[in-house]
């Protein structure tokens, strides 16, 4: 939660009588949490029983979703390589285009590029 007025106490409190009154919502927070801990490596359950269980609750369009990259998710799940860096230096070459937006020309966008650390 994003009130920091709360003690922690209370924050766990409030979520625990929440979930106890809404109990479609207890399930698609277990389900979250599952698919969390699949993603992560944290659970040795298979992707499949996961979905399973998460298309029982009104996670079940997400699920959908899901089942139609399947075969990626599960490729990620399975294979050691990651796209992360990548990625990063993306959203590294994007940020500094923002920052630039309008002021530069490309010349002085690969300069920064090449010679940012």
């Amino acid at each position: 939660m994003a009130n920091h007025d709360l003690p922690l106490d209370a924050e766990q409190d409030l979520i625990t009588r929440v979930l106890a009154r809404m109990p479609e919502l207890a399930q698609c927070v277990a389900a979250a949490k599952r698919l969390s801990d699949l993603l992560r490596r944290k659970s040795q359950e298979s992707l499949e029983g996961m979905l399973n269980h998460a298309a029982a609750t009104a996670l079940r369009q997400f699920v959908a979703g899901l089942r139609r990259d399947g075969k990626a998710i599960q490729a990620a799940l399975d294979l050691p390589w990651t796209t992360s860096p990548a990625e990063g230096q993306i959203n590294r070459l994007k940020m500094l285009k923002r920052t630039m937006y309008g002021r530069a020309s490309f010349d002085l966008l690969r300069a920064r590029v090449l010679n940012c650390s």
